[in-house]
């Protein structure tokens, strides 16, 4: 049995769900999400508009792995529908600074050249300070792939810590060379 499939959903009251067909509209003050359903394997019950449980008609090893992650997406696009997704990304090193022109966020990371990021639809980029950049949107998969995308263009070094980084998150200093 599953665990987190078992749980209900429970709705705001800003955020509006409707299900058409196989598709589940969820509808917030900060945007709109759709998710397609495998109706024939789940039965999806909306009660009142205040809550959403999620069951398998029948109970086998297929089901069971799909009905936790099927749970788990209705419940981020409930959430990021509300209140949304923020990550924080930290640039650490002599010089890394970005900047936003328009829907390009230019980052200086060491390199010759400058990297033009072009930001997607649906994720919203500000940058506090030179070395603070803050993304945010609806979709909580979209805002995790920009993070990941941004923190590739400058891994963090074992040795200095320089690099890109999420805030809070821990860097395993390595020892340098000893004599």
């Amino acid at each position: 049995m599953s665990k987190i499939g078992k749980i209900n959903i429970s709705i705001p009251e800003k955020v509006k769900v409707a299900l058409a067909g196989n598709i589940l509209n969820i509808e917030g003050p900060l945007g709109k999400k759709s998710i397609n359903l495998d109706l024939d394997t789940f039965s999806l019950d909306i009660k009142d508009g205040k809550e959403i449980s999620i069951k398998p008609k029948k109970i086998d090893q297929n089901t069971k792995r799909l009905w936790g992650m099927n749970r788990s997406l209705i419940n981020n696009a409930v959430i990021g529908s509300s209140k949304g997704y923020e990550k924080i990304l930290e640039l650490v090193g002599v010089g890394y600074r970005a900047a936003l022109k328009g829907k390009i966020l230019n980052l200086q990371l060491g390199y010759s050249h400058d990297i033009n990021y072009e930001i997607p639809d649906g994720i919203k980029i500000v940058v506090e300070k030179q070395t603070t950049i803050k993304i945010s949107g609806v979709d909580k998969q979209q805002v995790g792939l920009v993070v990941s995308k941004i923190k590739t263009f400058r891994k963090i070094e074992p040795y200095k810590g320089k690099g890109v980084r999420e805030k809070g998150q821990y860097v395993l200093k390595k020892e340098g060379k000893k004599k």
